[in-house]
């Protein structure tokens, strides 16, 4: 009778136990609720949305109003990133509840400037509720999640899962081609002070020096990195910028894929790049004269930027 009831009092403890931790824990980590974003915006004549890519939006209940904002965004960016290519795979956007856990989340400590960061597969994305005071208003998350999912979009149609980090893809060209798509040229640094800049420091290079450079003089290589990429896109066309992707979809790195899609290496475009910025080929109105393709690339780029 005493064992018999010591055993009932030590199974009930048991699951008292079982049900306190499990209170515990879902009060450490609130539910969260999923929705899936249909990607039919990508679709157009020629790039047909890869069959059963989803973008899935996973949030807490208190950031509804944002899940409401960041869905709307994903649909409004799709159509203009269909230009590089579509989804292979789905993506997950995680809206994380501050700064505190997006910092975690990315790995990234003591970046306070980060609102999101992209990989081949997810998105981390700060609550818009907690950008500023007010929140953010709806062109703050569209035109930040056009750039988060280029990065995606970028990776994917130039590698796979497992090969997307192999690449050595630099910073100005993902950072540029994210901003070139969002068009953030009104954020960045001008042309003119990025030419200060190099006659200032002229052994350093926001270009080739900017993983080192990027922490403590972000807004010059973020500057520079635009400006590259839309010097690219327009000297040589965005079809040669879809034939880098796709020549390291192929196997190539970037280096070799820059290469064979240009027509020279990265390092001798950086090298004429910096001279026009450094003679200021920018100033007196002069265009920018697309350059022909190689003959190895089957592209027809318009006649004027």
């Amino acid at each position: 009778m005493t064992k018999g009831w010591m055993r009932s009092q030590g199974s009930l403890g048991h699951a008292l136990v079982l049900l306190l931790l499990g209170f515990l824990a879902g009060c450490s980590a609130p539910r969260r609720t999923t929705l899936a974003v249909p990607t039919e915006g990508m679709q157009k004549p020629g790039t047909p949305t890869a069959s059963g890519a989803r973008i899935t939006l996973e949030f807490q209940a208190r950031d509804s109003d944002s899940a409401t904002q960041v869905r709307l965004a994903v649909e409004r960016a799709l159509p203009r990133m269909a230009r590089w290519g579509t989804f292979d795979d789905s993506v997950a956007i995680i809206i994380h509840p501050n700064h505190a856990a997006l910092e975690r989340a990315a790995n990234r400590p003591d970046h306070d400037f980060l609102r999101a960061w992209a990989r081949y597969e997810q998105i981390e994305l700060q609550s818009p509720r907690t950008w500023t005071l007010l929140g953010a208003g709806q062109a703050q998350v569209d035109e930040l999640l056009l750039h988060e999912l280029t990065h995606s979009l970028m990776y994917q149609v130039a590698s796979d899962r497992l090969g997307w980090t192999r690449k050595g893809i630099p910073l100005w060209f993902r950072e540029g081609m994210a901003s070139y798509t969002a068009e953030q040229g009104y954020r960045v640094s001008s042309l003119e002070d990025l030419a200060r800049y190099w006659s200032t420091h002229p052994r350093a290079d926001p270009l080739a020096q900017a993983d080192a450079l990027y922490r403590r003089e972000s807004d010059i290589v973020y500057g520079a990195a635009h400006h590259a990429f839309t010097f690219l896109a327009r000297r040589y066309g965005e079809p040669v910028v879809r034939g880098i992707l796709h020549a390291m979809s192929q196997g190539p790195d970037f280096a070799q894929a820059f290469t064979q899609a240009v027509g020279l290496s990265p390092d001798v475009f950086l090298q004429d790049f910096r001279r026009y910025i450094q003679w200021r080929g920018f100033k007196g109105g002069r265009q920018l004269r697309l350059a022909p393709p190689p003959e190895s690339l089957d592209t027809h780029p318009p006649t004027s930027p």
